[in-house]
């Protein structure tokens, strides 16, 4: 008699296999588990095996292909196992094929070496995030075998490369480390000759080292072309080439085209005024022959002087004196234009009658 904890028979079986889309129930897509007859569960349960989850070896004899899986249900008919379509592509086994079922124990996986089949999973925002919701619809990992993950609406098929402590491991209920593989369909960039920095053959580069290019282009030149070379210096040092690194994405595509430098000027300054403006304010220099004439100018503008260095706000001074001058004058006439108008108005000046 087997031990009831931790005891157990040897569960062996074959049924004939089906997809799971045959009872309508595509959703067991997305996970390991299989349904089996309820006679296998009568069976396990007089071999007092109830570890759960329950894992099983799902084995193709004549292609010498096995996996293992975790049950869902017993409520398949009598001779029937239903299993995902995917673990029948690993299995080799198409529908009504004879497919051997044996009970088994797994040990906790530690770690796992994951490697996808196309490198459009690298596209999704948070793959491991990803992963980790679709492994808790499985309950163990067999080296060699092909999981599908469906997200967004799409079907992608993750290779397991590697698995310790053993090729076949559970991860149920525990910490497993995953690694990742590159793609199958991964290719890596070919990078030219020195572009260990990552940019572009062809591309300007202005990184360093620009006194010895000038310096060395003065010697080849000789003394009489030396004005000349000065010239295309100063010329090439009004533009500057910005952000002329390159890069490479992490996903090995190709960087955009449109996106080289361009050479931009250098501003001289960051505030542009005018001559006539710079003259307005700091008037005319100390000394200046021509000083007569300017005050003249001015006079004759209404504009008063102005000494160098400062500025006056509020425009013409002596314009803006007489005005105010003006208004006060006038002010004392408004005054009494208002007191001759209240006396001729008095208030209660009506008479009235008594109702006796």
């Amino acid at each position: 008699m087997f031990g009831r904890f931790g005891g157990g028979g040897n569960f062996v079986a074959q049924y004939r296999c089906y997809p799971v889309s045959f009872i309508d129930r595509p959703q067991l897509e997305n996970g390991d588990k299989v349904i089996l007859p309820p006679s296998a569960l009568d069976r396990l349960t007089n071999m007092m095996i109830d570890d759960y989850p329950m894992l099983f070896e799902v084995s193709n004899q004549k292609h010498k292909k096995k996996t293992h899986c975790g049950v869902l249900e017993f409520v398949a008919e009598e001779g029937v196992v239903y299993l995902p379509y995917w673990m029948m592509q690993n299995l080799l086994l198409t529908e009504g094929d004879i497919v051997r079922v044996q009970y088994t124990k797994l040990m906790k996986g530690n770690y796992v070496k994951l490697r996808p089949q196309t490198k459009d999973f690298l596209d999704i925002s948070n793959p491991k995030a990803v992963l980790e919701t679709t492994l808790r619809s499985y309950t163990c990992l067999t080296v060699g075998d092909s999981i599908l993950i469906n997200y967004n609406n799409k079907r992608y098929f993750i290779d397991i490369v590697e698995a310790r402590p053993n090729d076949a491991i559970s991860i149920v209920d525990t910490g497993c480390e995953v690694d990742f593989a590159p793609p199958l369909d991964y290719v890596e960039p070919v990078r030219s000759a020195g572009a260990g920095d990552g940019a572009k053959p062809g591309e300007p580069m202005d990184l360093g080292g620009e006194a010895e290019k000038k310096k060395a282009r003065r010697d080849d030149a000789g003394e009489g072309s030396s004005g000349a070379a000065d010239a295309a210096d100063a010329e090439n040092e009004k533009t500057f080439l910005a952000f002329a690194g390159g890069g490479n994405r992490l996903d090995g595509k190709a960087a955009r085209a449109d996106l080289a430098p361009k050479p931009v000027e250098l501003p001289t300054t960051s505030l542009k005024l005018s001559k006539e403006f710079e003259q307005f304010i700091r008037g005319p220099p100390a000394g200046n022959p021509g000083e007569t004439k300017k005050e003249s100018d001015a006079s004759a503008s209404g504009l008063p002087r102005r000494k160098a260095g400062k500025l006056v706000f509020g425009g013409a001074g002596g314009v803006g004196r007489e005005s105010r001058a003006a208004e006060k004058a006038k002010a004392p006439e408004k005054k009494e234009e208002k007191k001759e108008e209240k006396a001729k108005f008095t208030a209660f000046q009506g008479s009235g009658n008594k109702l006796k």
